[in-house]
């Protein structure tokens, strides 16, 4: 289905062609109809399938249609990474209209306070905020509720994860009752659906494939102790010139520093990210990142979701993610808009049986290879096993204990050397090679 069969305005297919958009994605195909039928939506969409397009499209061409120059479309998403993106896509969507947006963020200076309020006295027809920064400007009467009518929450689940549901409930009872309420998560857990109950009239519910990695993304694992991680991710990076845009998801932000500073002390150029830098100084990460002037990114899961980076080749996850859903939206940012991939997860001996969870969610068993013996041993892969709870506290990667530094219990996901009574690695896979997988 191509976006010339929607009936799009002239305007909005122009600036769809500049932007080489042609063919609809199922989400997209899905949503796009219901959402200019005036319908509220319920949808489930795993990241990089283009839902931002799937509920940004329609709203701008009713306000096109309708001539609207008031503030009608509100955009709600948990991070402020993740509001730039939007606005920036709209910025796209609406080049050739005249169509105009402001992204509400916290976490600048007072500066961009004073160029968001600007923006908001001037006036903009679509309005994308995180729900604290967007409740401060509710509260000091920059921003006029009563002409929303078009309400959209993206990365839902997320946003309750945060635990911004009173937030969220504070906002939605400023609005008219009479709006069109758009909720897009990547999971449905039961919060989800009672949310959708107190805010969405009788919703149109989609769905598209929840906790599921995009098929071309070649999934690979790696039994190995704390402390070779680095070694062996140092091995991969340094196997694979060809890979241009790399990124490195550790769990806890202690890492990010160690982790970086061992890549760039082997040669490699690597920066990290986290929620403790400042905006400027994020955006700046990312700008460069997206530029290629930055080969490794560090990161933690703070752009795990949300952040969309063209052509990323490779995707390590230090350590198990918590659950499928971060996985799955970990090594969604390689093979996106139907590119080819790689991810790369590393397994110690306390997250086997968390990732052999993750594997039956996502109903595929991940190809596991040993750690190359000039590296160091492996561990055994045995996810039923019970992990030892004493032992020595952690890895060379990122320090010890509970996988981020600091002595104490071995066990719970930390590094060490618990539970390591073999040298000889007897991964449960027929692939043994050594290698990093490689990009068919």
């Amino acid at each position: 289905m191509t976006f010339k069969d929607f009936g799009f305005s002239e305007v909005l297919l122009d600036a769809l062609y500049y932007m080489g958009f042609e063919n609809a994605t199922p989400i997209q195909e899905k949503s796009i109809p219901v959402i200019l039928e005036g319908k509220d939506v319920l949808a489930t969409a795993q990241t990089g399938t283009g839902k931002t397009a799937a509920f940004m499209l329609p709203t701008i061409d009713k306000i096109i249609r309708a001539g609207e120059t008031n503030t009608t479309a509100l955009i709600i998403c948990p991070t402020r990474e993740l509001a730039l993106q939007i606005d920036q896509q709209i910025q796209g969507f609406s080049y050739t209209t005249n169509i105009s947006s402001i992204a509400l963020y916290g976490g600048g200076s007072g500066q961009e306070w004073e160029t968001q309020s600007r923006a908001l006295k001037s006036g903009v027809n679509i309005v994308v905020a995180t729900p604290g920064k967007l409740i401060s400007f509710i509260n000091n009467k920059q921003l006029n509720c009563d002409t929303i009518k078009y309400l959209i929450l993206d990365e839902a689940d997320r946003m309750l994860d945060i635990g911004f549901y009173e937030d969220i409930m504070t906002v939605t009872k400023k609005l008219p009752k009479d709006r069109q309420t758009l909720l897009f998560s990547a999971t449905m857990p039961k919060k989800i659906v009672k949310l959708s109950q107190e805010i969405l009239n009788d919703p149109t519910q989609i769905a598209i494939a929840i906790s599921k990695p995009a098929e071309k993304i070649l999934q690979a694992a790696y039994l190995v102790h704390d402390e070779y991680k680095l070694s062996l991710l140092k091995t991969l990076i340094k196997d694979k010139p060809k890979y241009k845009s790399i990124i490195v998801f550790s769990g806890t932000k202690k890492n990010i520093n160690k982790l970086v500073s061992g890549l760039n002390r082997a040669g490699i150029a690597a920066t990290g990210i986290s929620s403790d830098l400042d905006q400027k100084k994020r955006e700046e990460v990312m700008l460069s990142f997206r530029a290629k002037q930055i080969r490794v990114l560090v990161a933690t899961d703070v752009i795990s979701r949300g952040i969309d980076v063209k052509d990323i080749d490779l995707v390590v996850n230090i350590d198990v993610p918590r659950d499928a859903e971060d996985y799955v939206h970990r090594i969604g940012r390689t093979a996106r808009a139907a590119a080819e991939g790689v991810g790369i997860t590393f397994i110690n001996d306390d997250d086997m049986r968390n990732f052999a969870a993750i594997e039956k969610l996502i109903e595929k068993e991940i190809t596991k290879m040993p750690t190359p013996p000039s590296i160091g041993p492996s561990p055994e892969w045995d996810p039923k096993k019970r992990v030892s709870r004493g032992g020595r506290g952690g890895g060379r990667h990122g320090g010890g204990g509970r996988r981020n530094g600091g002595g104490g219990r071995g066990g719970n996901r930390s590094g060490g050397g618990s539970n390591r009574t073999n040298n000889k690695s007897r991964s449960n896979n027929k692939h043994r090679d050594s290698g990093p997988p490689k990009k068919s």
